[in-house]
């Protein structure tokens, strides 16, 4: 850091207390090269501490129903409305929740909302009993929807600390090592049930609550605030009125949508339509999440090389194939040929979910470029606009876990399976590639067509794909 950034954040300590940074430029290859790129780095490791932390206590209740046996009088489809409501609950989180690290900031909130999740994971301790009441089990389980709003504040404070051209892989490796923290906690389950038995759910609630508090403290020490990064209601208002949000948010529910509800549903799913018992599915269930969590760097590395547009383009069209696997594995109830299709979704749902994020920076930048901004006047836009419009992407995006929970409920309800949802969501996934093409990657000619019709123009003449950059 060199003598002036140092003085100001000296100074900026002792004016607000906590770890606040004044001067943050990662545009400026100069600054990156110096003093960015390293306190960047140390902010994503603990950023995905948190945010890993997050998910499992999120996504707790898959977990915990696979410890439910009759002796709860729980329904097969009642379990599923339950897992279903922390993932609205944390869908609607993610709004407040991106606008808190501009108000707190990054390192503050992120002690605070690590703080947070140990109120759901202690209250969970005290009522996972036969005898508890079904409206209880809901409410609690609506607590562990905290842990989803972690992901919209930790999202919107890494997008602020790196630049651009790195955005695809840090936005990627902070999402994807907070998405493992759904098949670790499926493991943990997978453990606990085979060797303590299904007698025995507090066990993982112990074993997070020392986890959680490790969390906070590393945040708290090694964590830093960006003063630049501040709240602005007109940038939330014009992220709301941008169409682009509004797209994105369809197409990251098409992928994250698909990621966190096949997660949370997955156990369940085995369990009805193929009589798998606890033990049986928890020993299969952690192994989509976890891979599918693995590659999301993997996607906005590829969206960072070839455009975010074409893979998400191509992910969702291997989506549609892989669900027609798991719907043919449906009907003719092979198990084998559906953990095939349904692990591949998995993959393919992480892989999108890095190419969409990579996505919103790239438009909100190529859309300053063609308002004839350059440099730093147009990096200062895309940060703006995109900061903002994550926090209403991630909540759409985390809503589609509730959508296919549903799903899953009406459909096991109905047919007694789970093929009708599965047909449903490969409609899904035929209208997410129809925008994706038609949005970002039609020729411009055709765009050309829109822009006198008062959009923006496309930059250059021909046929090249507009956005393609994105």
């Amino acid at each position: 850091m060199t003598a002036a950034a140092a003085e100001t954040r000296s100074e900026s300590t002792e004016r607000r207390g906590g770890r606040w940074i004044e001067r943050w430029d990662p545009e400026d290859e100069g600054f990156w090269r110096e003093t960015g790129e390293r306190i960047a780095r140390r902010n994503l490791v603990f950023s995905v501490l948190s945010e890993h932390i997050g998910f499992s206590v999120w996504s707790l209740w898959s977990v915990m129903v696979l410890f439910m046996g009759p002796e709860y009088g729980i329904a097969p489809a009642e379990k599923f409305f339950l897992v279903a409501v922390p993932t609205l609950v944390g869908g609607v989180l993610r709004v407040p929740y991106t606008f808190a690290v501009a108000r707190f900031g990054g390192r503050n909130w992120t002690v605070i909302s690590a703080v947070t999740l140990l109120v759901p994971t202690a209250v969970a301790a005290v009522v996972m009993e036969p005898g508890t009441s079904y409206s209880t089990f809901l409410l609690v389980a609506a607590l562990a929807g905290v842990g989803g709003g972690n992901f919209a504040s930790s999202m919107t404070n890494i997008n602020s600390f790196y630049p651009l051209r790195k955005k695809g892989w840090a936005l990627g490796m902070n999402a994807g090592g907070g998405n493992i923290g759904v098949p670790v906690i499926q493991l943990l389950g997978l453990l606990v049930i085979g060797t303590a038995g299904a007698a025995h759910p507090r066990i993982v609630l112990a074993v997070y609550v020392p986890l959680i508090v490790v969390a906070a403290v590393c945040a708290a020490l090694f964590m830093d605030n960006l003063a630049p990064v501040t709240n602005d209601t007109g940038a939330a208002l014009a992220a709301a009125r941008e169409p682009h949000t509004w797209v994105m948010s369809l197409l990251y529910l098409g992928t994250f949508g698909s990621f966190i509800g096949y997660s949370f549903a997955f156990g369940l799913v085995l369990q009805n339509q193929f009589a798998r018992t606890p033990l049986q599915a928890a020993s299969l269930t952690f192994a989509g999440p976890l891979l599918g969590s693995l590659i999301r760097p993997v996607g906005g590395r590829l969206a960072d090389r070839f455009g975010g547009a074409r893979i998400t383009l191509g992910n969702f069209a291997a989506m549609g194939l892989a669900t027609g696997v798991v719907v043919y594995a449906s009907v003719v109830r092979s198990l084998p040929v559906f953990l095939v299709g349904f692990i591949a979704l998995f993959v393919l749902s992480g892989l999108g979910n890095g190419s969409t994020y990579k996505m919103i920076p790239g438009i909100f930048q190529a859309q300053a470029e063609r308002r004839g901004l350059a440099g730093e006047e147009a990096a200062a836009y895309g940060r703006r606009l995109s900061g903002a419009a994550m926090g209403l992407i991630g909540a759409v995006g985390a809503l589609g876990g509730l959508v296919i929970n549903l799903a899953f409920r009406q459909s096991f309800l109905t047919a007694g399976s789970g093929t009708p949802a599965f047909v449903s969501f490969l409609g899904c996934y035929v209208v997410c590639g129809a925008v994706t093409w038609a949005v970002y990657l039609r020729p411009a000619a055709r765009a050309r067509r829109t822009a006198r019709a008062g959009e923006a123009a496309p930059a250059e003449e021909g046929r090249r794909p507009v956005y393609a950059e994105v």
